[in-house]
């Protein structure tokens, strides 16, 4: 059994001071990746960015996980990936139509999550909500790439991907919420 460092109400842990470090660093790599449209530097702060996703997860579940992590982690995520979807629609590099569907996902399930809080249900993440993210993060690293032409054959069927991880794991998050009523 893993003895946690912090409580459940600890604000000040490793784990929520990375990330909001990420949240932080977020419109630095937008700003980036605007400027300098699309190059080895704006893909490479995006992958160290992506990488504290995983990292700021891991720490809170070694220390012990809180609230304050369970509601800053899921925001910096957000702000993260669709923060960075809007330079690229901007730049030309992927859909905002598909952008807009994934938005409106999120902010149906941050209702739900928001909802359920409320009424003392904790709704974690599930393996299909984190592959949604995975494959969010990794489409936005193909289209950082400076080369990134090479890729534009694959980046409208990862973006499709993406789409469809995200409606399924809102789907897997309703249907869920049916049968626990």
């Amino acid at each position: 059994m893993i003895r946690s460092v912090y409580g459940p109400t600890a604000i000040r842990t490793t784990a929520n001071l990375i990330t909001l470090l990420r949240i932080l660093a977020t419109p630095v790599v937008v700003l980036f990746v605007l400027y300098d449209k699309g190059s080895y530097w704006s893909a490479a702060m995006w992958f160290v960015l992506a990488l504290t996703d995983g990292f700021d997860g891991f720490i809170a579940r070694k220390q012990g996980a809180t609230k304050s992590g369970a509601f800053l982690d899921p925001l910096a995520d957000k702000l993260m990936v669709f923060a960075t979807f809007g330079a690229l629609v901007y730049l030309g590099r992927i859909s905002i139509w598909l952008v807009l569907v994934m938005g409106a996902r999120e902010l149906a399930v941050s209702f739900y999550r928001t909802f359920a809080l409320r009424r003392g249900i904790s709704v974690p993440a599930r393996a299909l909500g984190k592959l949604k993210m995975v494959s969010q993060l990794f489409v936005i690293e193909l289209a950082l790439l400076p080369n990134y032409q090479a890729f534009s054959w694959f980046i409208p069927p990862l973006m499709i991907l993406a789409t469809a991880l995200a409606l399924l794991s809102a789907f897997q998050y309703f249907r869920d919420a049916n049968l626990a009523s």
